[in-house]
């Protein structure tokens, strides 16, 4: 089950989301909300801590959560502050019941990476793209707008056509069409 703990959080945070099953993993921390109380009220423990990428809107819980429950915190650059354990290109990434492969996606910011799992058909995007043709910036520090229509170039070349769920770092999830989200996100970004 993956359910996303920051869905009703008003205060600025990106979404974060609880991926329960074989391996319980919390996809990015988000801020400024008890993301470890989230933890314990629909799953009781967290096996690991997962990154898209360290802007703060995706890491300021944490301390938190690595407080909370004791867990390794993976992400592509363990030179970044709280990454214990780095995620490579191309890499499998246990989430939940399934395995995901680690797509490094730049262009919003370098250590960006997406989750794309074939046999859930599903992909967490982070800042990549967004619902309905939205995309990364790309005017913040590491933000390349050329790299980022490469990346999302090779998330459409990854992805299957009948994807049937895409969990953005923004904004709803997208479980109708979402492949068709990602390629306007691409003609969008190459404008």
């Amino acid at each position: 089950m993956i359910r996303n703990l920051a869905r009703d959080v008003t205060s600025f945070t990106s979404n974060a989301f609880l991926v329960d099953g074989d391996r319980t993993v919390l996809v990015d921390a988000g801020n400024e909300f008890d993301a470890a109380g989230a933890v314990r009220e629909h799953a009781g423990g967290l096996d690991a801590l997962v990154l898209t990428h360290t802007h703060y809107d995706h890491v300021g819980n944490l301390a938190q959560v690595v407080d909370a429950f004791g867990v390794d915190v993976w992400g592509f650059d363990t030179d970044q502050d709280g990454v214990t354990h780095g995620i490579a290109d191309g890499e499998t990434v246990r989430l939940g019941d399934h395995d995901y492969t680690a797509l490094h996606t730049p262009g919003h910011k370098d250590d960006h990476l997406c989750f794309y799992s074939a046999a859930a058909n599903v992909l967490f995007a982070g800042d990549l793209v967004f619902a309905n043709g939205g995309f990364g910036r790309t005017d913040l520090e590491e933000g390349d707008r050329d790299l980022l229509v490469d990346s999302i170039d090779r998330v459409l070349d990854t992805v299957d056509e009948d994807l049937a769920a895409m969990h953005t770092g923004h904004g709803p999830s997208v479980t109708d069409g979402a492949y068709r989200d990602i390629e306007l996100a691409w003609q969008a970004a190459r404008l």
